[in-house]
């Protein structure tokens, strides 16, 4: 007897459907299993057959096989238990075949007959929602995210024996909770903390407006740590879509609690600098998974030491800082998972970390410091749209008694500053979402400067020889300044404070760090 069973698979973030067709026959005993099956799904067949025994299902007299369709899609991890233990039951008449039509299975087995919970049920139920699937069944332990997904009928199955008593009709298996969002608790690190560091503070809440990628230079203890840690603070909450999409990320890396459910949190990413090129862009085997830059999606990628960092794992960075999206290429699949971080750097001056701090401590040569340097690529430099010098902070405003600005100061004019960009962008129905990833045919339509202007841009890039990339950054970052103040077009004085952030591109980087 033939049973078929749905299930589906991931290849990145979109879901594949698979149909799990199961064929019984009376016979020597045997259990194949095909279809470009990776081990974990192989293995099914161990887990499977013990836990239909726990549930009085003895496949000891039959010969069954296996067929996991389009068998030119790999297929990998142990989601796949649940539907092919669903179809194999039916395929021996243990359960009726018509109670499996329509219905999404995913859940992994124990021997004991446990449903135990998998990775990436939520971009799962999305992609069969959108294949116009209703009803699905998926383990309990995942109810919270599978949870998010509306117009579904999600059921929750903690063990075999509950899907068995519901697909003969005797119970009915509980419904998944309706999803409540993280309470947005207020953030522990508030940006009043910070003394000192004028300039910075300007430049991360530039950053937070248009979503421009951003390096620190100073010495230790400057406050560059301290100061990437509160950005995630400055920016407004994440929409339905937006947490929607990190959450599905973070499922399919297995990084979300059971109890979790939709975080209109913002991530941040901060990996070690020892991290490597899969580590940091994403990769693996045969099953590709994301890396720190999508995990940090619609949050902060926080790279410290940036010069401490592997050069092939920061020229991967490269392609997702321009496009937003990072595609992984395997033999038999390709892989494509958003990647649109705000990207936050910090670096020493030079070697020692103590170049330009006013202690004469340096004794790095300058042979050292160009070395130092030319661990960056003027290309990946060239993608950081604002740089910032950080010079020592003066003991006495370690010692003052009056707090900083609050970040909730700062988030209010970052969310007014947004609030404008996507009214411009609705109005000249441009398709970005933030002044950073302003396309060149948008920046040309909304970004017209005064004659002082081009005057000012044109000589700027004749002295710090800028790229054509880094033109338009300033252009952008000009933009986003202009839209903090509330005005409607770029003055000058926007256009030198976007310039002045662009001033470690070039020969000018020297003098700069001497005057810090």
């Amino acid at each position: 007897m033939l049973a078929t069973a749905l299930a589906a698979t991931l290849i990145g973030l979109d879901a594949q459907p698979v149909r799990v067709e199961v064929e019984v026959l009376r016979g020597v005993p045997r259990f194949e299993l095909v279809g470009l099956a990776e081990a974990a799904v192989r293995e099914s067949r161990v887990r499977v057959k013990s836990a239909l025994a726990q549930v009085g299902v003895d496949l000891g007299e039959y010969q069954i096989v296996v067929n996991l369709a389009p068998a030119d899609v790999r297929k990998s991890g142990s989601a796949f238990d649940l539907a092919i233990a669903a179809a194999t039951m039916a395929a021996v008449g243990a359960v009726p075949s018509a109670a499996l039509e329509g219905v999404l299975f995913l859940g992994e087995l124990s021997l004991n007959g446990a449903v135990h919970p998998v990775r990436g049920v939520l971009p799962q139920l999305l992609g069969a929602r959108a294949r116009g699937c209703k009803r699905a069944v998926v383990p309990r332990a995942n109810e919270a995210e599978c949870a998010l997904v509306e117009d579904v009928d999600v059921r929750t199955a903690a063990t075999l024996g509950e899907l068995v008593q519901a697909l003969r009709g005797k119970e009915k298996l509980p419904r998944a909770a309706p999803a409540r969002p993280e309470a947005l608790e207020a953030d522990p690190d508030d940006l009043s903390e910070v003394r000192g560091q004028a300039a910075a503070r300007r430049a991360i809440e530039i950053a937070a407006a248009g979503g421009h990628n951003l390096l620190m230079i100073g010495p230790p203890g400057s406050g560059k740590t301290m100061l990437a840690r509160r950005l995630p603070g400055l920016l407004p909450p994440l929409s339905r879509e937006e947490a929607l999409e990190v959450t599905a990320i973070h499922s399919v890396a297995g990084l979300l609690g059971q109890a979790r459910a939709l975080s209109r949190r913002r991530p941040f990413r901060a990996p070690h600098h020892t991290v490597s090129e899969i580590g940091l862009v994403g990769g693996g085997g045969d099953v590709a998974r994301p890396g720190e830059v999508s995990l940090a999606h619609h949050g902060v990628l926080f790279l410290d030491e940036l010069a401490e960092f592997r050069r092939s794992a920061l020229e991967a960075l490269r392609q997702p800082m321009e496009d937003g999206t990072v595609t992984i290429s395997r033999a038999h699949v390709k892989a494509t998972f958003p990647a649109r971080p705000l990207l936050a750097c910090a670096m020493n001056p030079c070697p020692c970390g103590y170049r330009g701090d006013g202690t004469r401590r340096c004794a790095c040569t300058p042979e050292r410091i160009r070395a130092y340097r030319a661990r960056l690529s003027g290309p990946l430099l060239d993608r950081i749209d604002v740089h910032v010098v950080l010079p020592p902070v003066d003991v006495t405003e370690l010692q003052g008694q009056g707090a900083g600005e609050a970040s909730a100061a700062v988030r209010s004019r970052v969310a007014r500053a947004r609030a404008i960009q996507w009214d411009r962008f609705a109005k000249h129905e441009v398709g970005a979402t933030m002044n950073a990833s302003l396309r060149p045919r948008d920046l040309a339509r909304i970004t017209s400067l005064s004659d002082a202007g081009r005057r000012l841009l044109s000589a700027a890039v004749d002295r710090l020889a800028l790229s054509a990339r880094a033109y338009g950054k300033v252009l952008r970052v000009a933009r986003t300044i202009a839209d903090l103040e509330g005005a409607l077009a770029i003055a000058p004085a926007h256009l030198a404070e976007a310039i002045a952030a662009r001033v470690l591109d070039r020969a000018s980087s020297e003098s700069s760090l001497d005057a810090a």
